[in-house]
């Protein structure tokens, strides 16, 4: 059975849902996704010496603003009253690569999936913005949803979690 999407009324026009009728449910969302790139860029940002600044600290601001301004962004999402967003970098000497988990936290009626999703594309997108001059090569990759929690479909896990 084909699931509707949902952004779509029966006349095929573009909507945004109306969530009057759902239960206000504490809601959480995380995702993440890595920006690879080349040892050296690697690490100018381990050691904090990129030429613009601590690029860990200006991508984390990003990526909180990002969830926040998300309605602005996507035409069709609700704006939502955030109760938390919380970014955490990780660095892979190996790969090498940093990593960036976003989880975003509130208490309504619809879910915050693509304010999770947003602050790490922006998180991501600061990075490479402040390190392009070293490194115009770096890629972000496998940016997705890892988890939800709240409302009526209630727990999403990604199968690789």
């Amino acid at each position: 059975m084909k699931q509707p999407l949902t952004h779509f009324d029966a006349q095929g026009q573009a909507h945004m849902v109306d969530v009057g009728e759902k239960s206000e449910t504490h809601r959480v969302a995380r995702a993440r996704g890595a920006i690879v790139m080349r040892p050296a860029t690697f690490d100018l940002i381990r050691a904090g010496d990129a030429k613009k600044g601590d690029v860990l600290g200006v991508a984390r601001v990003a990526a909180i603003q990002a969830a926040k301004r998300t309605a602005d962004l996507i035409p069709l999402c609700h704006p939502i009253a955030i109760t938390r967003v919380a970014a955490e970098f990780a660095l892979d000497a190996n790969r090498p690569a940093v990593s960036l988990t976003v989880t975003v936290e509130t208490f309504g009626r619809t879910g915050v999936e693509m304010e999770a999703l947003t602050a790490v594309s922006v998180g991501l997108l600061t990075v490479y913005d402040m390190c392009k001059a070293a490194d115009r090569g770096m890629r972000i990759v496998d940016i997705e949803l890892i988890e939800k929690s709240g409302g009526r479909s209630d727990r999403y896990v990604a199968s690789d979690t």
